[in-house]
């Protein structure tokens, strides 16, 4: 590492182990996940921090789980209290740290992270965190980082790492020159959000304003569009005719059938064309007035609708012809064939295909997911150039009637989905909308001519809303960029400068040193002053020993504190599972009882 890295001579590498007094105790891990389950969270207790808390620079304030004071006690080793320092180390990207807020006198860490605690005054502690999330950190964390799926490193890699300590004045400068570099930025980026919301807010708004008919008020009254109820009469029209073309095409067929013996498939016959309630006064008072050219109308009266079929898992392939679509390559108004891809050969039967192909602008809507968190009812449309495609049970497949744009836009529209959700069912997890419920939901409805206007005016006011979020985009990474150029600078030598009169890096560690020296020593004149006979005693108690000298089962964590592993909770449970076949478990509560077994 120091033949790659140019630092100021009065600056030191260092493990960073090294800048503590007592690293054992102060740069700790998390408990064994089996000492804290998640079947022992509360609501309230002791805050218990997880991975998904600890962000860089920043503590993420959310959905924080607590255990008893009891368990808390148990797990003391593995404590936080303000101000110490929170690592994680499982994740991707893992060495995230950050403080602990104020609001948490104290907590308990899970097993994937690692609290630090600065324990001398030579370290300033909001420069061991800046360094700890700075690229310098970064690219060891990565080096040292095992697993793929699971990526972790372990607490002994991590106490090793080599840190970047120079002298304390110089700590302290470097720590106001980021502070005062990263408030800038962080102002900067403040309005670029406040710009990006204001962007979301016109977006709503202009799909608000485009299903009241406002975007196309001065074009309907220069262009006179036609009714939307003569479209309507239009579709159904011609949904008749083509009816009629298929019922004679069919009769043809089944003569034929009968003409050759009846051999094969009888013909199937057509169905006949749908038809639509009369909606209700009381269906349309989820909307607000639309034009007097616009008409109500159900979705299944402006695009055919055809349900997925349920192929069966066993059937699928990885290199077959068609491509199936699950629910799974549907997600948030994308389709991702990539995702966990599955086939079918060529020999499908072409009444199948001939049903459940999904074509070229067809639109797809997921039926199913999880109940009560909208996390379905997504609509996509079929790229153009995709082939050979099969819809899988529990999707919808629409073939618009209309404006195929405009049948995704009222699909997708906060209208839609609020009527969509309405219509839930299902047990307590999964929630389902039938292909019924969703032909029978209530829209409105535009010319023609008027659709593609919208369209029109949205694509082009979306086409600069997309402009000017591409540059919001670019400046926010420009500067996340510029801010570990800051920190690649800071942890240089590079953003402040030196001052060859300040004390050096090295006569800081040999202080540091000094007063590691005298810790450990007053840590050993305590530990003599505990009489000869008491320590003599707690050396020989092993879990077995504890448990024989009582007349009645003991808590778990009772046992661990008059062991010989009281304050090292691993060596305890180490110890607990080689003895376990001598030891009888009985639940109380969260608590565990235990006892010898007779």
């Amino acid at each position: 590492m120091s033949k790659e890295l140019k630092i100021p001579s009065t600056w030191l590498l260092v493990p960073f182990s090294d800048l503590f007094l007592d690293p054992k105790n102060n740069i700790v891990g998390g408990p064994f996940g089996s000492n804290l389950k998640s079947s022992e969270y509360r609501t309230e207790g002791i805050p218990i921090f997880r991975i998904q808390n600890i962000s860089r620079n920043k503590f993420i304030d959310k959905n924080i789980n607590f255990v008893t004071e009891e368990k808390a006690e148990f797990l003391s080793k593995h404590s936080f209290k303000s101000g110490d320092i929170i690592i994680t180390k499982l994740g991707d990207p893992l060495g995230k740290a950050c403080f602990v807020p104020k609001k948490y006198e104290t907590g308990i860490i899970v097993a994937d992270l690692i609290r630090v605690r600065v324990d001398n005054q030579n370290i300033n502690p909001k420069f061991l965190v800046y360094q700890l999330n700075s690229p310098f950190f970064i690219k060891q964390f990565d080096r040292f980082t095992k697993g793929t799926t699971r990526p972790r490193i372990k607490l002994s890699v991590v106490r090793d790492l080599t840190f970047n300590l120079p002298p304390l004045i110089e700590q302290n400068n470097i720590v106001n020159a980021i502070e005062e570099l990263f408030s800038d930025l962080d102002n900067g980026l403040k309005n670029l959000e406040v710009a990006k919301k204001q962007i979301n807010i016109y977006r709503h708004s202009l799909l608000h304003n485009a299903l009241k008919g406002n975007l196309t008020k001065k074009w309907r009254k220069i262009n006179n569009p036609e009714s939307a109820e003569k479209l309507l009469g239009q579709i159904k029209f011609s949904r008749k005719e083509q009816y009629k073309q298929q019922l004679q095409e069919w009769n043809h067929a089944t003569e034929t059938w009968k003409k050759n013996d009846k051999k094969g498939d009888k013909p199937k016959k057509p169905k006949l064309p749908i038809s639509a309630k009369n909606i209700e006064s009381n269906e349309t008072l989820d909307f607000t007035s639309i034009p007097e050219s616009w008409s109500y109308c159900r979705i299944k009266e402006i695009a055919k609708l055809v349900s997925g079929y349920a192929f069966k898992a066993n059937q699928f392939t990885q290199d077959g012809y068609y491509k199936v679509i699950r629910m799974g390559n549907l997600y948030d108004n994308k389709l991702d064939l990539t995702r966990n891809p599955v086939s079918l050969p060529k020999d499908i039967p072409d009444t199948i295909i001939e049903e459940y192909s999904a074509n070229e602008e067809d639109i797809l809507l997921t039926l199913t997911g999880t109940k009560y968190k909208r996390d379905y009812g997504y609509a996509v449309k079929v790229p153009t150039g995709e082939k050979n495609l099969l819809v899988n049970q529990r999707i919808l497949s629409l073939k618009p009637l209309i404006n195929n744009s405009f049948m995704l836009f009222l699909l997708r529209g906060k209208l839609f989905r609020d009527h969509f959700f309405s219509l839930e069912t299902g047990g307590s997890n999964q929630g389902n909308v039938s292909s019924v419920s969703v032909g029978n939901i209530v829209a409105q409805l535009p010319s023609e001519i008027e659709q593609t206007e919208i369209m029109n005016i949205l694509e082009s006011q979306f086409s600069t809303i997309n402009i000017l979020e591409k540059i919001i985009d670019d400046s926010i990474q420009k500067s996340e960029a510029l801010r570990q150029s800051i920190s690649k600078k800071a942890f240089e030598g590079k953003l402040v400068d030196q001052n060859s009169g300040n004390e050096s890096a090295s006569e800081l560690l040999k202080r540091i040193q000094k007063e590691r020296k005298k810790y450990q020593e007053e840590k050993k004149a305590q530990k003599k002053k505990v009489p000869k006979k008491m320590r003599k005693m707690s050396k020989k108690l092993s879990i077995i020993d504890v448990l024989k000298a009582s007349d009645k089962p003991l808590l778990a964590k009772d046992v661990w504190q008059q062991s010989i592993h009281k304050g090292d909770i691993e060596e305890f449970y180490l110890e607990l599972k080689n003895v376990q076949d001598s030891i009888k478990e009985v639940k109380k509560g969260t608590e565990s009882l235990l006892s010898l077994t007779k």
